[in-house]
């Protein structure tokens, strides 16, 4: 078995090789002069297997397209099976028809890829998970929460992450989940569970024209809490802050947001790490499209790990 990387993600591949004790496939990507893609698969791969890592993110159409090519070029080279690993998969927020006259994009972009000739798709932390009906292909959709909950057991806690203690006493007045909205619900309440936390829920309301929000309230008292937000992805990030400058106002101390898509759409980060937010978790499934720089707000958690155990597995 070898992994092979698009251009959207190669540390991420470099990392799953690594986990695996398998190579990266040497791949030559490039353009014509007229701005196709042009893919090329310098390997041998006859009669095995094969791992295709691409996440769709920016520019996220030509990485859709160089996804299919190279999964097109492993078959024809005779792979015997193709495992996708599509971390972040691009299209995921359009899951809904909004307005008359919009596409369905998300099953659009399904349907697209699908006609590449992958086994299997192994994604993480969908947007919704209807979005898995829109395919025919195996779809396993993995997590990056096992992470996040790692590293609040830890600051919460103080000790061990895999201690058999009981939770000590006054953490539940200490900490609070917040689900930032009803989409979210679900997924913080269990999250909220697992690390034996009370939850909040903001009450608040999209305008589906401009998206612009307005939150009207919250369901718990939250001042002189500590409050952690989950969600599952980061876009422009002003949903974010907003919430955040709300639970600042209304007196809690300290907020950790953390998100497993960091999209890295321009100048978010900065807005982000000069916010209120007081410590951001994100994961790798996206590749950061300019350096960043070591800051102390900001901590990038690997999912290598999560996904490698997934190949391993199915």
């Amino acid at each position: 078995m070898k992994i092979f990387s698009g251009s959207s993600n190669p540390k991420l591949a470099r990392k799953v090789a690594k986990k695996l004790k398998i190579k990266v496939g040497k791949v030559e990507l490039s353009r014509f002069a007229n701005g196709e893609a042009r893919v090329f698969v310098r390997d041998k791969v006859n009669n095995s297997a094969a791992v295709v890592l691409q996440s769709f993110s920016r520019p996220v159409d030509e990485h859709v397209i160089e996804f299919c090519l190279l999964c097109d070029a492993l078959k024809r080279l005779g792979a015997k099976k193709i495992t996708a690993i599509v971390p972040w998969l691009g299209y995921s927020k359009q899951d809904k028809v909004f307005r008359e006259g919009e596409p369905l994009s998300i099953k659009v972009i399904a349907k697209i890829i699908q006609t590449a000739p992958f086994d299997k798709l192994i994604t993480l932390d969908l947007h919704n998970q209807s979005i898995i009906g829109f395919f025919d292909k195996p779809v396993i959709q993995l997590s990056a929460q096992p992470l996040f909950l790692e590293y609040f057991k830890r600051i919460c806690r103080h000790r061990p992450c895999n201690s058999a203690r009981t939770v000590p006493a006054g953490l539940t007045g200490k900490y609070i989940v917040i689900a930032p909205d009803a989409g979210s619900i679900k997924s913080s309440t269990a999250f909220a569970q697992k690390l034996k936390l009370p939850i909040a829920y903001i009450d608040k309301e999209r305008d589906l024209i401009s998206g612009k929000v307005k939150i009207h309230g919250i369901s718990k008292e939250v001042k002189d809490k500590k409050a952690i937000i989950i969600d599952d992805m980061i876009s422009t990030g002003a949903t974010l802050i907003e919430t955040v400058r709300f639970l600042k106002k209304k007196g809690v101390k300290k907020v950790f947001v953390a998100a497993t898509h960091h999209l890295f759409v321009p100048h978010v980060t900065q807005k982000l790490l000069k916010s209120p937010i007081d410590k951001l978790l994100i994961s790798d499934t996206i590749s950061p499209n300019i350096p960043l720089k070591p800051n102390k707000k900001l901590k990038i958690l690997s999912v290598a790990e999560i996904i490698a155990k997934a190949i391993i597995n199915t």
